[in-house]
């Protein structure tokens, strides 16, 4: 296991923790159609990756999923993401993001696009 998963604060686990509990609506519809290998792989919820947490993990394809709320849309919120993305990207990670809004008003559509490149990294 590579080292992303293991370097983590013991404040970034307990954060986690809490999160798993505060899940957004969106986020806590998009939980129910990921969880039990629904997609042919396991996905986990609110993960600490290195000095982050991420909304949604899958190891084995490599794949984050992030549901962002309008406070990704600002300046600094922009800045933080694009950082915090290079990092991911570093230890082999895509990262989808997807907004609220559009995961609401277009599930079908994001789970499409989810699905599309879970099939993709299962053919490699």
């Amino acid at each position: 296991m590579s080292e992303s998963f293991h370097k983590f604060s013991k404040t970034s686990l307990q954060r986690a923790r809490k999160l798993r509990h505060d899940l957004t609506d969106a986020e806590r519809k998009l939980w129910s159609l990921l969880r039990d290998n629904q997609f042919g792989v396991h996905f986990r919820r609110q993960v600490p990756v290195g000095r982050y947490i991420v909304d949604f993990l899958s190891r084995k394809v490599k794949l984050i999923i992030e549901l962002d709320g309008s406070q990704h849309y600002d300046e600094k919120g922009l800045l933080y993401d694009s950082k915090r993305d290079d990092y991911l990207r570093e230890r082999g990670f895509v990262v989808l993001r997807f907004t609220d809004r559009e995961f609401l008003t277009n599930s079908q559509g994001v789970l499409k696009v989810i699905h599309g490149y879970i099939q993709k990294r299962m053919d490699d």
